[in-house]
C-alpha cells in the first residue's frame, strides 16, 4: 500500500485501511500556535550546525514501524492535535498539513485548529506528499525528517521525487518535536514476560534454526530484526511496553552463530536468563542504543558467504537509519523470514486461537445478554460503562491478559466514526431507539481476539435493517469463498463488497487485517482491501484474518460485523489444477443479531449458512453455560441463535 510519499511502515501496509480500531477517538481541539511557532524557529537553525530546512516531516511511526505507538511516540499527535494511529504531518515555513486516510476524516476535522489544513489522502483531489512538497517549495529546497521513523521504502521513493524538483531530503538528529515536547513521557522498560512451549509450540533453537536456514538459503549472514512483534514470537517472549501490544523495545541480529538482543538491561531479570536457557539459546545482550554501532561493524567487517552474497538481510520496512549503515551492495530487502514464520500459525497456536474465541464467546454473550435487560429493565448504560462491563467479564476468563485495543463502544451517531472510542465528552447512552456498534478484543495466553457486533435493541428502521442486511451479505459470501492457495488477499476485496456496491454503498476501511497469537491485533504481511499489499505472501493454511465489512452513514449510526477467520483446505471435489483449494473458517463464537436482518434480502444458501453458524454457536458456547449456571445468557443465546 506504500506509494511515492506516503510516509508509512511498509510492514504495516496491511492496516492502512484495513482496521477498525485504534486508541485515539473525538476530543477537545487542541491550540498548535504556539508550538508551530517554536518548530519552525528550529528549522531555520537546526541542531549540529545543520542549517536550515523548509519543511519538516512528521510521521506517525516510532523507531521500530509500530502500528500502535508508547506515549513518548505520539509526536505527530503533540504537534498537531490529531491523535489517529494514521496519518503525517507536514510543517513548513508558512503552512501545516496533516495527510490522513477515511477512517479519519470526520476526526482530523474536530481535533485540527485553524493552523492545520487537512489532506484527504485517498481521494483523487489530494496529491501525495512528495508531490505536494515538490510543488509548495522553490527548488533548493531542503526537507528534513527523522531517519529513525521513516522506512527505507518511503524514504527512496520520497528522496527521488524531491531531487526531480531540485529539493534536498535531510536526516535530522536529533528530533526536533523532542527538542520542543518538554513534558514528554519516558521511554518503558517493563517486565518481560516468558511463554512456556506449551502455548509457542515451538522453542526459541526451534525457530532460530529455521530462521537460520532461511538466511542459508538466501545466501545471506546477518539478519537484522527491528519490528516488535517479530522479536516477541522469536524469542517467546512478551512485554507491556506499548499498551495493548504484548512486546517490548528491543531490537535484535542473527547471524549464523550469534544471536543479539538490543534491550534495556533492567528488563533482563532472572526468569528471562532462565527462560532462555530452558529455550536451548544463548543470547547476547546488547544495551538497547547500541543497534547501530554493532550493525555498522557487522556490515563493514563481516565476510561475506561463500560464493558471494548479499550478506546483511534487513527490511525495507525497517527505518532507514538502520538500512543506510549497510552498504547497498550487501543488502538484502526481503520482509524477514520471521514475518511469514508468524503469520502462519501452528498447530499449537492455531489451536490456541481457537479455544480462546470460544473463551472469548462467552463473555461477548453474557454483555450482550446484561445489555439487553438493561434496555428491558429501563437501566442506565452508556459507552463507557458498557464497555467496563465487557472488560470486567472478559478478565474472569482463563489465560486473559489484558484487552487487545480500546473497545469501540460507540451508540448512534459515534458509530458513524469508524476509529472511535468514548471519552466523556463524546459519551453517549446505549439506548432502544439507536443502533449501538460494539467492537472489541482481548490478549490470552493463547491468543488474540477481535470481533465486532452491531445491534438494536428497540425496533431498527427500515434503512438500518437494509444495510445491515447488505452488510452481512458480504461477509458471508467472503466467509465462505473457495480460492487458490497463494491467492493474494487483495482479490478477495470484492467479494466483501458487492452486495453493498450493489445499492451503491461502500465503506472506508478494508476488509480484513491479519491477527496476531497473544501478539499484535493487526498483523502482516497478508490482509483483504482494495490497495496493493506488495508484501502479501498470498494466503495459505492456518493463517487468521478478520472478516469486517460495513457501513457508516454520517452522524447517524454505522454497522459493522466482524469475525475472525482461519484459513482452511476446501472440501470440494476441484483443486485449482493442484494449487489447492482454500476457504476460511470462522472462529468467532457470538451470535449476528437477526433482529436487524431483512429476511427478504437473504438468498436460500445465505439463510442455511447463518443458520448453520448460529447451531455452531450454540453448540459451543451452551454447554460452558449450562456448566456455569448462567441461564439467563443461555436463554439469550437460544433466542438469539433460533434459525430463521
Amino acid at each position: 500500500m506504500h506509494t511515492s510519499g506516503r510516509i508509512q511502515s511498509a510492514r504495516n501496509v496491511s492496516h492502512t485501511m484495513s482496521d477498525c480500531h485504534d486508541r485515539s477517538s473525538v476530543s477537545t481541539m487542541k491550540p498548535t500556535g504556539d508550538v508551530l511557532a517554536a518548530l519552525r524557529k528550529l528549522m531555520k537553525n537546526l541542531p549540529n550546525n545543520l542549517g536550515t530546512i523548509n519543511a519538516y516531516i512528521i510521521p506517525s511511526n516510532d523507531a521500530h514501524q509500530s502500528e500502535y505507538l508508547a506515549a513518548r511516540d505520539e509526536r505527530r499527535a503533540f504537534v498537531s492535535g490529531f491523535d489517529g494511529s494514521a496519518g503525517t504531518a507536514v510543517v513548513t515555513e508558512r503552512e501545516a498539513l496533516l495527510w490522513t486516510d477515511g477512517r479519519y476524516y470526520q476526526q482530523a476535522t474536530k481535533q485540527l485548529d485553524t493552523n492545520w489544513t487537512l489532506m484527504r489522502d485517498g481521494q483523487p483531489t489530494t496529491p501525495s506528499i512528495d508531490a505536494w512538497l515538490a510543488k509548495a517549495l522553490q527548488p533548493g529546497s531542503r526537507v528534513g525528517v527523522d531517519a529513525n521513523l521513516i522506512t527505507a521504502a518511503a524514504w527512496t521513493p520520497l528522496q527521488t521525487s524531491l531531487k526531480t524538483a531540485g529539493c534536498t531530503l535531510l536526516p535530522v538528529t536529533p528530533n526536533l518535536v523532542d527538542l520542543l515536547w518538554t513534558d514528554q513521557p519516558a521511554v518503558p522498560h517493563n517486565p518481560l514476560l516468558p511463554l512456556a512451549t506449551s502455548f509457542t509450540g515451538a522453542t526459541v533453537a526451534e525457530k532460530l534454526a529455521t530462521v537460520r536456514e532461511k538466511l542459508t538459503d538466501k545466501r545471506a549472514s546477518v539478519l537484522v530484526v527491528s519490528a516488535l512483534d517479530e522479536i516477541a514470537w522469536l524469542l517467546n517472549l512478551r512485554g507491556s511496553d506499548i499498551d495493548y501490544n504484548p512486546v517490548f523495545f528491543s531490537y535484535v541480529i542473527v547471524t549464523l552463530d550469534v544471536l543479539y538482543l538490543f534491550i534495556d538491561p533492567a528488563q533482563m531479570q532472572p526468569s528471562v536468563e532462565e527462560h532462555f536457557r530452558t529455550n536451548g539459546v544463548t543470547v547476547e545482550v546488547r544495551g538497547y542504543g547500541e543497534i547501530h554501532a554493532v550493525l555498522k561493524q557487522l556490515a563493514e567487517s563481516t565476510p561475506p558467504p561463500a560464493g558471494g552474497g548479499p550478506l546483511v538481510w534487513i527490511s525495507s520496512g525497517s527505518s532507514y537509519a538502520l538500512v543506510a549503515l549497510v552498504p547497498e551492495e550487501r543488502r538484502l530487502h526481503d520482509i524477514t523470514p520471521i514475518n511469514l514464520m508468524k503469520a502462519v500459525k501452528n498447530e499449537t497456536e492455531a489451536n490456541g486461537m481457537r479455544e480462546c474465541h470460544v473463551r472469548d464467546g462467552v463473555a461477548l454473550c453474557q454483555y450482550f445478554a446484561w445489555l439487553e435487560r438493561c434496555m428491558r429493565d429501563g437501566t442506565a448504560v452508556d459507552e463507557i460503562s458498557g464497555a467496563a462491563r465487557l472488560e470486567e467479564l472478559r478478565s474472569r476468563q482463563a489465560h486473559y491478559k489484558g484487552l487487545s485495543f480500546t473497545t469501540i463502544s460507540a451508540s448512534g451517531p459515534n458509530g458513524s466514526i469508524i476509529h472511535y472510542h468514548p471519552l466523556p465528552e463524546t459519551n453517549r447512552p446505549i439506548t432502544a431507539q439507536e443502533l449501538y456498534l460494539c467492537d472489541s478484543g482481548a490478549q490470552y495466553l493463547d491468543g488474540t481476539t477481535d470481533v465486532t457486533r452491531t445491534m438494536h435493541f428497540g425496533q431498527p428502521t427500515d434503512e438500518e435493517k437494509r444495510a445491515f442486511t447488505h452488510v452481512l451479505k458480504g461477509q458471508i459470501a467472503l466467509g465462505t469463498a473457495i480460492f487458490p492457495r497463494k491467492v493474494k488477499g487483495q482479490f478477495l476485496d470484492t467479494i466483501a463488497r458487492k452486495a453493498l456496491w450493489d445499492i451503491g454503498l461502500d465503506y472506508g476501511h478494508g476488509t480484513g487485517h491479519g491477527i496476531g497469537h497473544f501478539l499484535n491485533v493487526h498483523e502482516g504481511p497478508m490482509g483483504i482491501g482494495i490497495r496493493l499489499m506488495p508484501n502479501d505472501p498470498g494466503l495459505e493454511e492456518n493463517m487468521f484474518l478478520s472478516n469486517e465489512p460495513g457501513y457508516y452513514k454520517d452522524g447517524q449510526f454505522g454497522i459493522r460485523i466482524e469475525d475472525i477467520v482461519q484459513v482452511v483446505t476446501a472440501n470440494v471435489g476441484t483443486n485449482f489444477d493442484g494449487r489447492g483449494a482454500l476457504t476460511f473458517r470462522t472462529i468467532t463464537m457470538c451470535p449476528i443479531q437477526t433482529r436487524l436482518i431483512d429476511v427478504t434480502l437473504l438468498t436460500v444458501r445465505e439463510r442455511d449458512h447463518l443458520n448453520a453458524y448460529h447451531q455452531t454457536v450454540l453448540d459451543t458456547l451452551g454447554p460452558l453455560l449450562r456448566a456455569a449456571n448462567d441461564t439467563e445468557t443461555l436463554d439469550w443465546l437460544v433466542r438469539e441463535t433460533k434459525p430463521i
